[in-house]
């Protein structure tokens, strides 16, 4: 067989395959089939579930997971809660509206609405609205602010300076609700990292009860990102292998891959955007334009999954629930927490 014809025998070794349902089939086994049925974002899936089941078996990988705020808006903000609390991540890098979202809906609720919606009628009306969901005015900034000057002025006079993590582990012991992240992340000791904190009423809010301290003689509180870096920095050396999970683009994409590159990059990466790349744009950039700058290994196991992660996310872990090894889990979990313990002086 010449070499021509062996490669095309390679390439045609696979034939597509019809999918069928059937009542009482697991999403895992779904999954399973999308390997076969030949469509697009459906085989990326499969591989996401494929690495992601990898990762969660390897007890040398500290896996991190980013994201962007608008998915915390909707009930994905539950499902992030739920993966914490189950010791599926070790680090949790976002960004400032994450941060408003949960403070806000631990306290008040968001409303399905439409994209299509009068929106000189929601202004009018006092509502806002991050595509189809509507947030009552009273909701979000009003609210956010109420409660963290309350929580401030609960820890003002601890101490004057705080890393963003530790004020967000203080703020979710504060919340104290089960459906919250900040309250998950703080009772599993999974640090959150917001390189963007000012970017959003919580970063605002700091500023405002600053200035009201200031009027009335009072102390204010700092937040310095150096002590998160140094900490960051700290859990991204000490560990063998590095996963991220990555949901949406922006800041929060990027301080992900920006710090694996100090340990020669991601060992595992699963992408999901629906962001392109014909602009440039880190949120639209493949992983394999990461292992150019050395954010990504080049032997690495890889994926970009092209969807709407509200879609794609609740899948990609309900599939792995069926597929998790227990016992594995749970030694990769204590030895991230370890490595996690040794990099955070006030664990």
């Amino acid at each position: 067989m010449s070499d021509s014809q062996s490669l095309r025998s390679s390439l045609l070794s696979k034939p597509v395959k019809d999918l069928y349902l059937k009542r009482g089939t697991l999403v895992s086994e779904l999954i399973e089939t999308f390997s076969s049925i030949g469509g697009f974002s459906a085989a990326q899936l499969y591989e996401a579930q494929k690495i992601l089941s990898e990762m969660l078996k390897d007890e040398e990988c500290l896996i991190m997971m980013s994201i962007t705020a608008n998915i915390i808006a909707t009930g994905i903000r539950g499902l992030v809660a739920d993966i914490i609390n189950k010791g599926l991540i070790d680090v949790f890098i976002t960004t400032g509206g994450t941060i408003d979202h949960d403070i806000a809906r631990s306290y008040a609720d968001y409303f399905c609405g439409s994209f299509d919606a009068d929106d000189e009628m929601l202004r009018e009306l006092d509502i806002h609205r991050l595509g189809n969901i509507y947030v009552p005015k009273e909701n979000y900034g009003p609210l956010i602010e109420e409660k963290l000057h309350t929580f401030l002025e609960n820890i003002v006079d601890e101490k004057n300076t705080w890393s963003c993590r530790e004020i967000l582990w203080r703020l979710g012991e504060y919340l104290g609700k089960r459906n919250s992240i900040l309250w998950a992340a703080f009772s599993n000791k999974v640090p959150i990292y917001v390189p963007g904190f000012y970017d959003g009423a919580f970063g605002t809010h700091i500023l405002t009860f600053n200035e009201k301290q200031r009027l009335h003689g009072g102390k204010t509180i700092k937040i310095d990102y150096l002590l998160d870096m140094k900490e960051l920095s700290e859990i991204i050396f000490s560990s063998k292998k590095l996963g991220g999970i990555i949901v949406g683009g922006g800041i929060s994409k990027h301080h992900l891959i920006w710090w694996s590159q100090f340990k020669e990059g991601l060992d595992y990466a699963i992408y999901m955007t629906v962001a392109v790349e014909w602009d440039g744009s880190l949120s639209g950039a493949r992983p394999r334009e990461a292992i150019s700058w050395g954010k990504i290994k080049p032997k690495s196991k890889k994926v970009l999954v092209y969807s709407d992660a509200t879609i794609t996310l609740p899948m990609l872990f309900l599939s792995v629930y069926d597929l998790i090894d227990d016992e594995k889990l749970r030694k990769r979990k204590t030895n991230s927490l370890k490595i996690i313990e040794n990099a955070i002086t006030t664990f």
